[in-house]
């Protein structure tokens, strides 16, 4: 029996992620739940600037940048996109853009649960990470 990507759900989200992780140090699901999580580490994170103001950019950037390192640059977009909640869109595509990870072209289209080109960028987190 093959699982149908085509769109994620709670469902088959997992095994999404199962199915495009890529650590070759890997030594068990422990660590691959480890990665996978990070996406909830930076929901928090995402969550703390829009209600306080408070920005940890560079722990934000370690976790994503781990996230690309174990995922392709699609997969690894379409998790984040897919846990995200809306109201972070925003903040996640200008990070995502900053990191030069934004799937262009047909790949976008493999991102069918959100229309990434109609997210504007956030202007103030772009401020920011340009001083880094």
């Amino acid at each position: 029996m093959t699982m149908n990507f085509s769109l994620l759900n709670d469902k088959n989200y997992l095994m999404y992620a199962m199915k495009h992780y890529d650590n070759p140090q890997c030594e068990g699901m422990g660590e691959f739940y480890e990665d996978v999580n990070r996406i909830k580490y930076i929901k928090r994170l995402f969550r703390r600037f829009s209600t306080t103001g408070e920005l940890k950019e560079r722990l934000i950037l370690n976790h994503l940048t781990v996230l690309y390192n174990v995922f392709d640059i699609v997969p690894a977009t379409r998790l984040l996109f897919f846990r995200a909640d809306e109201c972070d869109y925003k903040i996640l595509k200008t990070f995502v853009v900053y990191l030069n990870c934004l799937p262009e072209g047909d790949k976008e289209k493999e991102i069918v649960e959100v229309d990434l080109i109609s997210i504007s960028l956030n202007e103030d987190l772009i401020n920011i990470l340009r001083k880094i």
